[in-house]
């Protein structure tokens, strides 16, 4: 048996500085993992954090999920709200968890998939008719909040688009510093936030016929005891908006990033698409592009995810002391799981972006890119239908390519995505 060991820490009391280091260093977590091991606790404004990356470390955390409980940092508890899933424990947690899960289900993909593939088909006419290079960032974010906004909520056009501004104030202060200063990002999420909760309860008090995804949870709400016009389901929608949208966004724009800056990887995914069916039938769509009729295309989508995860972590709090890794965690701590750094963990050529990886046997990555255990994201299998979708939708119609001189850097909050949009044009 392996002897435990106290828990290293940066030593850093008031969190001040660890806190700007965080926001700003993208290598905040790797450097103190080389200097501390693979468990060290830090200080973030007064809050104790404990950082973990490796298999071994991140096994134990999720192993002992009787010992451990959701969390979220309060900028994020405030615009998401008390009711929300993401802030409940326990029953009632696993209760909402149950129903939205509905929005969900395969024959729920099934449904979705027709409106999915036109809006991609919209998206494609849209740059091949562009008079200008686009920000196909942009685009994407766009896209996937149109996918979840139009497939659950039902909504079209000028509605989707009032819901769509409102929802990027929102999205952007999601990480942030919570003081409500007139005029910071963090008060204009607040109030948009009123207004998107207004605009959600109005959809829920008068759904859009025949439209949308709701009419899938009338039943589960009745077997849980959730009442339709409950409080609780408008902090439910919100999240699910966020949930469907934010890592959808990322992952497709740094998906479409590393494919246009090598031009060698788009080839070698081009071979594999032009021999694909598109596109597919609502019974195909949830089974045709899957590793197993697309390993090339699954290959790229889990590089992707390892490389740059639409969530760099998620967040655990102990309620009890917990041994991760041979580390003593005591009581009351915050967990944060750092996928990036973890990713990237252990094997020389990981900082190396390498899709061919995962075609080759040796390869036994544990990615958790929407994280992990009982509360891994509930719109994971939309995303991942999304994302496939797009890929063989977009390169089967056209070929871009991108506008030279701008920024191909990634900002990493609220999650990864090129700073100047990734401007491209239609190869003529």
């Amino acid at each position: 048996m392996n002897k435990l060991r106290p828990l290293p820490t940066t030593g850093a009391r008031t969190g001040i500085l660890e806190a700007l280091a965080f926001f700003r260093d993208p290598n905040f977590a790797k450097s103190r993992f080389d200097r501390l091991g693979n468990v060290f606790e830090t200080s973030m404004l007064g809050q104790s954090m404990v950082f973990i990356q490796g298999e071994k470390a991140i096994s134990d955390l999720l192993s002992q999920s009787e010992a451990i409980e959701g969390w979220w940092p309060a900028s994020v508890q405030q615009l998401l709200g008390s009711h929300s899933l993401a802030n409940r424990n326990g029953p009632s947690h696993k209760a909402r968890r149950r129903v939205v899960a509905q929005l969900f289900s395969s024959s729920a993909l099934q449904r979705y998939s027709p409106r999915i593939i036109s809006l991609i088909d919209e998206l494609a006419d849209e740059l091949k008719t562009a008079q200008a290079p686009l920000p196909l960032a942009e685009k994407m974010r766009r896209f996937a909040f149109s996918v979840i906004a139009t497939t659950v909520l039902g909504l079209e056009g000028n509605d989707r688009d009032k819901l769509f501004s409102d929802f990027e104030i929102w999205t952007k202060a999601l990480f942030s510093i919570p003081i409500a200063l007139p005029g910071s990002p963090f008060a204009k999420a607040l109030k948009a936030r009123k207004r998107l909760l207004k605009r959600l309860q109005e959809i829920l008090s008068n759904p859009i016929n025949s439209k949308g995804g709701l009419d899938l949870l009338a039943g589960s709400l009745d077997e849980a005891g959730i009442p339709l016009t409950d409080q609780d389901l408008g902090e439910q929608l919100l999240l699910l908006l966020f949930a469907g949208y934010e890592t959808t966004a990322s992952a497709l724009s740094c998906l479409m990033r590393e494919l246009l800056l090598k031009p060698q990887i788009e080839t070698w995914l081009r071979e594999e698409i032009d021999i694909l069916d598109w596109p597919p039938t609502p019974d195909q769509a949830t089974m045709v592009y899957s590793p197993i009729n697309a390993p090339r295309l699954d290959a790229l989508v889990k590089e992707v995810m390892r490389f740059n995860p639409p969530v760099g972590g998620f967040f655990r709090r102990t309620k009890k002391t917990i041994i991760l890794d041979d580390i003593v965690v005591p009581n009351n701590r915050v967990v944060q799981v750092a996928l990036i750094a973890s990713n990237r963990h252990g094997i020389v050529d990981l900082d190396i972006f390498r899709p061919q990886r995962h075609l080759e046997n040796e390869c036994s990555l544990n990615l958790m890119p929407f994280g992990g255990g009982e509360r891994v994201c509930l719109g994971k299998s939309l995303a991942e239908l999304e994302i496939r979708l797009m890929v063989v939708g977009l390169f089967r119609k056209l070929k871009l390519e991108v506008i030279p001189d701008q920024d191909f850097s990634l900002r990493q909050i609220p999650s990864p995505s090129p700073r100047d949009g990734l401007l491209v044009k239609v190869k003529d």
